[in-house]
C-alpha cells in the first residue's frame, strides 16, 4: 500500500532533521557575520523589501476588512495601497512645502541669532568662557601657521631673494546643455523614485500572495514542525501589525499635539515640526529627543528672548510623559516584546547598517528577530539578549541571590511576587525550587560546605525580612458564590493562644533537616509558615538527630515531627530517621516532606519510609499540621467543659 505523498515527504523531511548535528556556537557566529555583511552590502535590495514587508503587515488588517465586506482580493489590495500612497504623498508634499518656506525665512532669523551670540559673549561667566576658548583656538592656529612657514619658504622658487608674482588661474566650465540641466535636476530624484516604485510593487505582491508566501516560508523553514512554524509566523504578524497600527495612531496624535502646541506659542513651521515629531517617534526613547532639536533651533532663532524655547521644550516633555507613561501602557502596555536596552542597541545597529531608514525600521525588525529566537532553538540567544522576558527564572534568580549572600535583594523580589500570591506559594514555587537547584549542585560536588552555610545564612536573612508579612485573607465560599465565582479554598486556621489543645500550647511541631544545611533552610521556612498560623515550631539540624546524638534531643510536648528533604535520595535516610524518631517520640506524628516530588509519587514515598504521612509542598505540610491541631482542639473541648466547676444559680 502506498502512503500519501505529502505524509511521506514530511516523514522524509523529519527523519534527517532529527539526526542532523546541531551547529556549534562558532558556526552560528560565522553565519551571523555573513548575514550582517550581506545585509550591509546588499542594502539597496533589502531596504525596499523590508519597507514593503512592514507596510504589508500594517496594511493587511485593512485588506482583510475589505475582504470581509465582500470586496475582490485585487480590488481590496489596490484600494488600500492607493490610499496609503496618497497619504504618504500628501505628507511628503507638505514636508517639501514647509522646507521651502523654512529656507526662505532662514535669512530673516540671522539677526536674532547674532543678538543671542552677542548676549552670551557679553554675559559674565559665559562670555569670559567663550572668549578664552576663542583666544586659545586663535593661538593654536597662529602656532600652526608659524610652524608651516619654513616649509613653505623652502619650497619657494630657486634664487634667494627672488620675488615672483603668482599667476592667476581661472577655471571655467562650459555652458550646460539642456540635457545636462535635465540630468542635474532629475538625477537626485531617480533613486528615491525608483525605491518608492519598488516598494509599492513589493507591497502589492506581498498582499496579493500573502497566503502563498506564508506556505512557501513554512515549507522552507519548518514543514516538519508545522505547529511551531505557524505559531512563529502568527506571533510575528500579530505583534508587528498591532505595534505598527497602534504606533501610527499614537504618533499621529503626538504630532498633532506638538504641531498645535507650537502654533499656539507662535513657533515657526509648526506643521513641519509636528510631522517630524510624528515620524521620529517611531524610534523609541531617542526619537522624541531628536525631534525636539528642530523646534528648539527654530524658536531659538525666531524669538528675541528665551521664553518661546522654554515653552517648546516644556511642550515636548509634557507630551512625551503623557504619551509614553499613560497612553501607551493603557493601550498595549509597551507590548513589543523587547527590553529597553535592546531597543536602544537595535536603533544604533540598524542605523549603522541602513542609515535613517534603519533607524525607523529598527524596532519592527528587531521584534522579528526576537520572535525567530523564541521559536528556533539554535537562535534562542536572540530572545535572551533582546527579549523582555527575565533572563533567569524566579527560582534561578533566587539561587543566584543566595549564592551571592544578598537576602535583601531576594526579599525585594519576593515582595513583588507576594502582592499577588501567598507566602507559602512563594516559598514552594521559588525558594524551595531554588534550594533544589543548590542541592543538585551539592550532589555533583559543585558546592562545598562553606557555600552551603552561606546559602543557609542568606535564607535565614530572607526569612527574617519576610517575618512581618501577612497574607491577605481570601474570600470565603459564601462570598465567592455570591459573585458567581467558583468557591475558593478557605485560608488555614489562625489559632489564638487559648484555642489550641493544652498539649499543643508549648512547641508542638519539630521541623527537622534531613541531611544538611539546605534541608534545614527549607525546614526554617516551614517553621515560619506554622508560626504565622499560631503554631510554634522549632528547627532542628540533621546533626542533632543523628544516631549518636538523638538521645540528647528534647522532645517534650512535640506532637508532630516533620522531616525536610529537598530530594529523596533513595528514601534510605528518611526511613531510618523516621524509625529513630518513632522510638524517641512515640506519641508524635511522623510527617516527611519531599519538596521535589510530585503528589503522584507521595504514596510510594510513604510506603518506602514508613512515615505517618508524606507531603510534597510546604503548603500541604502546613495544611496537615493545622488539621491535626484543629482535631486535637476539638477533642480537648469536651474534656475542658467537663472539668469546669458547675455554676449554681443565685438564691432569691
Amino acid at each position: 500500500m502506498i502512503d500519501d505523498p505529502g505524509i511521506a515527504a514530511r516523514r522524509q523531511l523529519a527523519e534527517p532533521t532529527s539526526l542532523r548535528r546541531a551547529p556549534s556556537n562558532s558556526e552560528v557566529f560565522v553565519i551571523g557575520v555573513v548575514v550582517v555583511a550581506v545585509l550591509y552590502f546588499a542594502r539597496d535590495v533589502f531596504i525596499p523589501l523590508a519597507l514593503a514587508v512592514l507596510l504589508a503587515f500594517a496594511l493587511a488588517p485593512a485588506v482583510l476588512l475589505l475582504r470581509r465586506w465582500h470586496f475582490n482580493r485585487i480590488l481590496s489590495v489596490v484600494c488600500v495601497v492607493l490610499l496609503a500612497a496618497i497619504v504618504i504623498a500628501g505628507i511628503g508634499t507638505v514636508v517639501g512645502t514647509q522646507l521651502a518656506q523654512l529656507a526662505e525665512n532662514l535669512p530673516g532669523y540671522q539677526t536674532n541669532i547674532i543678538t543671542k551670540i552677542q548676549a552670551l559673549r557679553s554675559s559674565g561667566v559665559g562670555g569670559s568662557t567663550i572668549e578664552r576658548t576663542s583666544a586659545m583656538l586663535q593661538k593654536l592656529g597662529d602656532e600652526i601657521a608659524k610652524s608651516d612657514a619654513p616649509g613653505a619658504a623652502a619650497l619657494a622658487a630657486p634664487g634667494a631673494g627672488t620675488k615672483q608674482n603668482p599667476v592667476p588661474v581661472e577655471i571655467r566650465e562650459p555652458d550646460p546643455t539642456p540635457l545636462r540641466i535635465l540630468e542635474n535636476a532629475v538625477g537626485p530624484l531617480l533613486q528615491p523614485l525608483a525605491t518608492t516604485g519598488i516598494v509599492i510593487i513589493f507591497v502589492i505582491f506581498v498582499l496579493l500572495q500573502r497566503e502563498d508566501l506564508r506556505d512557501r516560508f513554512i515549507r522552507l523553514a519548518g514543514r516538519a514542525d508545522l505547529h511551531r512554524t505557524t505559531d512563529a509566523l502568527d506571533e510575528a504578524a500579530q505583534r508587528i501589525s498591532r505595534y505598527l497600527l497602534v504606533q501610527v495612531a499614537i504618533n499621529t496624535c503626538f504630532g498633532i499635539l506638538i504641531g498645535g502646541g507650537l502654533w499656539l506659542i507662535g513657533a515657526p513651521n509648526p506643521v513641519l515640526c509636528g510631522i517630524v515629531a510624528m515620524l521620529l517617534r517611531f524610534v523609541p526613547y531617542v526619537g522624541p529627543i531628536i525631534a525636539a532639536a528642530l523646534p528648539a533651533a527654530l524658536t531659538l532663532a525666531v524669538d528675541p528672548g528665551w521664553t518661546m524655547l522654554f515653552w517648546a521644550m516644556g511642550l515636548f516633555l509634557t507630551a512625551e510623559l503623557i504619551t509614553g507613561q499613560i497612553v501607551e501602557p493603557w493601550l498595549y502596555g509597551h507590548n513589543t516584546g523587547l527590553s529597553t536596552i535592546a531597543i536602544v542597541v537595535a536603533a544604533a545597529f540598524w542605523t549603522w547598517l541602513w542609515g535613517p531608514v534603519g533607524l525607523l525600521l529598527s524596532t519592527p525588525l528587531t521584534v522579528c528577530l526576537v520572535v525567530l529566537g523564541r521559536h528556533v532553538e539554535h537562535l534562542q540567544f536572540l530572545d535572551v539578549l533582546l527579549g523582555d522576558q527575565p533572563a533567569l527564572a524566579p527560582e534561578e534568580s533566587f539561587y543566584q541571590r543566595m549564592l551571592a549572600g544578598d537576602p535583601d535583594e531576594a526579599a525585594h523580589q519576593a515582595e513583588e511576587m507576594l502582592k499577588t500570591v501567598p507566602l507559602a506559594t512563594y516559598y514552594d514555587e521559588v525558594a524551595v525550587k531554588g534550594l533544589a537547584l543548590a542541592q543538585l549542585d551539592v550532589n555533583r560536588g559543585a558546592l562545598d560546605h562553606e557555600c552551603r552555610v552561606r546559602i543557609k545564612d542568606a535564607v535565614d536573612g530572607l526569612i527574617d525580612d519576610l517575618s512581618d508579612h501577612a497574607d491577605p485573607t481570601p474570600p470565603t465560599a459564601k462570598e465567592s458564590a455570591a459573585k458567581d465565582a467558583p468557591a475558593t479554598v478557605p485560608a488555614p486556621t489562625i489559632f489564638g493562644p487559648d484555642e489550641l489543645a493544652p498539649d499543643w500550647r508549648k512547641t508542638p511541631v519539630m521541623c527537622i533537616a534531613g541531611r544538611g544545611s539546605l534541608d534545614e533552610a527549607a525546614a526554617a521556612m516551614l517553621a515560619q509558615l506554622l508560626a504565622a498560623r499560631g503554631i510554634a515550631a522549632s528547627v532542628v539540624s540533621s546533626s542533632v538527630v543523628s544516631a549518636g546524638n538523638l538521645f540528647r534531643l528534647d522532645g517534650d510536648g512535640v506532637q508532630v515531627a516533620c522531616l525536610s528533604y529537598l530530594e529523596p535520595g533513595g528514601y534510605t535516610n528518611a526511613r531510618f530517621l523516621a524509625r529513630r524518631l518513632r522510638r524517641k517520640l512515640p506519641r508524635a506524628t511522623i510527617l516527611v516532606g519531599f519538596w521535589s516530588l510530585t503528589e503522584a509519587e507521595a504514596a510510594d514515598a510513604q510506603q518506602a519510609t514508613g512515615a505517618d504521612g508524606v507531603v510534597t509542598s510546604l503548603r500541604l505540610a502546613v495544611a496537615q499540621v493545622v488539621e491535626a491541631a484543629q482535631a486535637a482542639a476539638d477533642r480537648a473541648k469536651p474534656a475542658e467543659a467537663a472539668a469546669e466547676p458547675a455554676v449554681l444559680p443565685a438564691a432569691e
